[in-house]
């Protein structure tokens, strides 16, 4: 049998790609977030024609307004952010971050984009990555608890906010409980069955402990964790109140506040960009609960999502860009 002869020396130019360089592929991802911006801007834009309609007819005080409490949110998550941290991270950047955080957190699944974006942030700041991972966890863990405690404070103060028939049917209460169980059972025999995955939840519990008491004996970073985790919900909720108020929604603010936090609480778990969709509908569901007529419970949400989520988009994106090309992030 013949051998075979291969051809000798470099191959020929163009046969194969060549290897992207860093610097190219750094300049390519800063595009990918206002590519991304736009596919969602024309997947909704006559979401987006009908708030800036509602716009038009508000009183621009209560907007102005509203737009300030929105960009105080930016500022509440960088100190909770720090706050969940022992390292001391940069004040311009961290705050950066959390303005492009909240437009990543709008073209992936709710969490997901803010979370990606913080974790690489910590990392390039020197955390390392298993701290990085728990502060994450313990920013979720106070926000979730602010949210919970503050819904819970103001039903109990308010228990005619909501009109909960509304809200939620008797004969659907039985599935939803259910339907949480099931879950719970499900991830419990993972976690029971799959020794890898339980060795491995178990060692980063051990670090989210840890990393909680270092926070913890630290009064400023205490503070900030949760300071910011209460001032967070607040100001969203203060956004929409200020909105209803510049659309005329006949619901007083307290019950506005209080339709705020249970329709995010309801849609923390519904897996879509930033609850575009499922946010607005929940809101609209809950500001009809506390008593507003359903056509201005829509354009106050329609307008307040304009306000919080699209206006900041593009600007949101193109930080982001920024960031990446400065290897911030």
């Amino acid at each position: 049998m013949t051998a075979v002869q291969l051809p000798q020396g470099p191959l020929p130019e163009g046969r194969f790609p060549r290897r992207v360089p860093a610097r190219q592929l750094r300049q390519i991802l800063c595009l990918v977030p206002l590519l991304l911006v736009t596919v969602v801007a024309v997947q909704h834009r006559s979401v987006l024609a009908e708030g800036f309609g509602h716009l038009r007819s508000a009183e621009w005080p209560w907007l102005l307004a509203a737009i300030g409490a929105t960009c105080l949110t930016w500022v509440a998550a960088a100190f909770t952010r720090q706050g969940a941290v022992v390292e001391r991270l940069p004040k311009r950047r961290l705050l950066a971050t959390q303005f492009a955080a909240g437009a990543a957190n709008h073209l992936l699944p709710t969490g997901l984009g803010a979370s990606a974006v913080n974790l690489r942030f910590m990392t390039v700041c020197g955390v390392p990555l298993a701290r990085s991972s728990a502060a994450l966890a313990l920013y979720l863990l106070a926000e979730s608890v602010a949210r919970l405690g503050l819904l819970t404070a103001l039903l109990l103060a308010f228990p005619d906010a909501l009109s909960f028939g509304e809200l939620l049917p008797e004969h659907a209460m039985g599935p939803l409980l259910l339907g949480v169980v099931a879950v719970l059972v499900v991830a419990a025999g993972v976690l029971a069955f799959v020794r890898r995955l339980r060795t491995a939840v178990v060692s980063f519990l051990r670090t989210a402990l840890g990393e909680l008491r270092s926070v913890h004996t630290r009064p400023c970073r205490a503070f900030a964790l949760w300071g910011g985790s209460f001032a967070f919900p607040l100001l969203q909720a203060a956004g929409l109140v200020l909105v209803g108020q510049a659309l005329g929604l006949p619901v007083s603010p307290v019950h506005m506040a209080v339709a705020y936090l249970a329709a995010t609480v309801a849609v923390a778990l519904v897996p879509t960009p930033g609850g575009l969709g499922s946010v607005e509908a929940a809101l609209v569901v809950a500001l009809v609960a506390a008593g507003g007529p359903a056509a201005v419970a829509t354009a106050v949400v329609l307008a307040y999502r304009i306000i919080t989520v699209w206006l900041p988009l593009v600007p949101g994106a193109v930080t982001l860009g920024a960031l990446v090309r400065l290897k911030v992030i």
